[in-house]
């Protein structure tokens, strides 16, 4: 596995319920993911967002859930099924360099996995040919780990692939960019 992508078992240290005080998923999240809208989750690990939006999608929405480990996947799939929302949720295990989801979606949010990707361009192309007309792609990235120099060369990326910020949200520890398709 890429020494860049953090370890399943190393999720627990972050994805947990005590991590609602620093990410408020509805705070977050709700200004964009409507009832009715497909959403995707890439990188979405245990299922900390991908949750919050099948509730937010409600049972005409949906919920594509990636990421490249199984082991993440399976454990979303479980916590879904608690929070009774695993209906509204299909996950798909991407490749390393590839997401493989080419279906149109509404909404695309990407927490704390720009930066682990080992090609940045090929990654926001392959985003931006998910997103459909208008539709919104949220980028957070930890700030204590992505510098603000490397951050900036991310959105200059996404800009040379056809994705125009819309706004950079305010997160507490977090950099952050709303983007949408030209």
């Amino acid at each position: 596995m890429n020494e860049r992508v953090c370890p399943w078992w190393m999720a627990y240290t972050f994805d947990h319920p005590g991590r609602k005080l620093l990410h408020n998923t509805k705070k977050i999240l709700g200004p964009y993911v409507k009832p009715g809208m497909t959403a995707m989750d890439v990188g979405c690990g245990m299922g900390f967002f991908s949750i919050a939006m099948a509730k937010l999608v409600g049972d005409e929405g949906a919920v594509v859930a990636v990421d490249l480990q199984q082991k993440m996947l399976d454990v979303l799939m479980k916590r879904a099924r608690r929070a009774g929302v695993a209906h509204r949720i299909r996950t798909h295990r991407c490749a390393q360099d590839h997401i493989g989801v080419d279906e149109p979606v509404d909404f695309i949010l990407a927490c704390y996995v720009v930066h682990e990707t080992p090609d940045q361009k090929k990654f926001l192309e392959q985003v931006r040919v998910c997103l459909k007309p208008e539709a919104k792609f949220l980028i957070i990235e930890p700030g204590w780990h992505v510098p603000k120099d490397n951050f900036a060369r991310t959105l200059d990326t996404a800009k040379s692939v056809g994705l125009n910020l819309v706004a950079q949200p305010h997160l507490w520890v977090d950099r952050t960019a709303l983007v949408e398709s030209s």
